[in-house]
C-alpha cells in the first residue's frame, strides 16, 4: 500500500513541485488549496484536490481528510511582500502563526508522524545576526513563533522540522513568477542601484527535495536553512537587465546613499496605516549583508541534489520578460 502526504497548497508554486517530487517518489498526495486550479490539467498522476480555506473548515472535516497520512507539508502561508494593516505583527501571527499550530496539533491527533513547514530564511539570519535586530521585525518574529508552536505541538509525538528558505527560481503552469515585480521595477530604468551584499538561492525543484527529504530524514525541532548558490545583488540585477535586453547601468551603492528613500517609504506606509513586515529601512540595511547559506549544511542530511541556479535563474526571468 503506497503512502499519503497532505500538502497545504498544493497548487501553489512550491507545493506543485513538492507534490510532484511526492509522487515521484511513490507517495499519495491529498491537497487542500486556494482556488482557482492555476491550469486545469495541473498533475500528471491522480492527486486528490480539494478547492477552499483550510481555515474555514472543520476540525471534524479536516482530521477526515488527514486520515491515513504519514505526512503533512504546510506549504502555505504569508510572505514579507504582503503589506498589512500595522500592526503587521498581529497580520502575521493570524496569518502564519495561528493556522500552523491548529494544523499541527489536528495533523497529531490524526496520527501524522511527521509535519514540514516551509519558512524564511530571515529567521535563520535573525538567529545569526542578533546585532541586525530583525527578530523585533514582524516577519521574522511571527515566523520563528510559527516553528516553535509547531515543534510543541509536536513535541513526543510527531516529528517537526522547518525549512529556511532563501531566493527561489522556477516556473510553474499557470503562475505567473513573483519575481516579474522585480522586473517591471527595472523595466525602462537607465540606473538601477544595488546595495553591497548578496543572498543565497535555490531552484523549486531543490526546494521539492528538501521537503521530502525533511519528511523522511528529518530531526524534530531541526530547522533547515537551503541554499545552493550564493550570488550579489548586482550580479542578479545585472542578470535581470539581460533578461529585459536593456543597457541599464548597475552600481552598487550603500545603505546611506538611499536611506532616505527608504525611510520614505515607510512613513508612507504608515500615514496609509500599513506596515511592512520588515521595515524597507531594515530590508535595504539586510541587503549590506551577504546572507549567504552553504549547502553542504544542509543537502546531505535532506538529499537535495546540485542544479544549475543560474540556468534556473535565466529561464524565470525570461518568463517574466516574456509577452511584456
Amino acid at each position: 500500500m503506497s503512502k499519503k502526504v497532505f500538502v497545504l497548497g498544493g497548487t501553489g508554486f512550491l507545493g506543485y513541485y513538492t507534490t510532484e517530487e511526492l509522487l515521484k517518489k511513490g507517495y499519495e498526495v491529498a491537497t487542500v488549496a486556494l482556488p482557482p486550479m492555476p491550469a486545469t490539467d495541473l498533475f500528471s498522476k491522480q492527486v486528490s484536490v480539494t478547492l477552499g480555506n483550510i481555515n474555514d473548515m472543520t476540525d471534524e472535516a479536516i482530521l477526515e481528510m488527514l486520515e491515513g497520512c504519514v505526512g503533512f507539508i504546510y506549504a502555505a502561508g504569508a510572505d514579507e511582500r504582503v503589506v498589512p494593516e500595522k500592526p503587521a505583527s498581529k497580520f502575521f501571527y493570524e496569518a502564519n502563526v495561528l493556522p500552523t499550530q491548529r494544523l499541527a496539533y489536528l495533523a497529531k491527533e490524526a496520527g501524522v508522524k511527521d509535519f514540514v513547514v516551509f519558512g524564511s530564511y530571515f529567521t535563520e539570519f535573525a538567529e545569526r545576526l542578533p546585532e541586525s535586530n530583525l527578530k523585533q521585525e514582524a516577519y521574522p518574529m511571527m515566523r520563528l513563533l510559527q516553528e516553535q508552536v509547531a515543534f510543541a505541538e509536536g513535541d513526543g509525538r510527531m516529528t517537526v522540522t522547518s525549512l529556511r528558505l532563501p531566493y527561489i527560481f522556477g516556473t510553474m503552469p499557470g503562475r505567473e513568477p513573483l519575481w516579474k515585480m522585480f522586473t517591471d521595477q527595472i523595466k525602462g530604468q537607465a540606473v538601477f542601484p544595488a546595495l553591497k551584499g548578496g543572498t543565497a538561492m535555490v531552484t523549486v525543484e531543490q526546494v521539492a527535495e528538501a521537503a521530502v527529504g525533511a519528511m523522511e530524514n528529518g530531526t524534530h525541532r531541526s530547522t533547515y536553512a537551503i541554499g545552493d548558490t550564493n550570488m550579489k545583488y548586482q550580479e542578479f540585477y545585472e542578470m535581470m537587465v539581460a533578461a529585459l535586453g536593456q543597457q541599464t547601468q548597475v552600481p552598487v551603492i550603500s545603505y546611506e546613499d538611499v536611506k532616505a528613500i527608504y525611510e520614505g517609504i515607510d512613513a508612507q506606509a504608515d500615514q496609509g496605516g500599513l506596515e511592512h513586515g520588515i521595515h524597507s529601512t531594515k530590508s535595504a540595511m539586510m541587503q549590506e549583508y551577504d546572507l549567504y547559506l552553504d549547502p553542504n549544511d544542509t543537502f546531505p542530511i535532506l538529499n537535495v541534489k546540485h542544479y544549475d541556479v543560474v540556468a534556473s535563474i535565466k529561464e524565470t526571468l525570461a518568463k517574466c520578460v516574456d509577452g511584456q
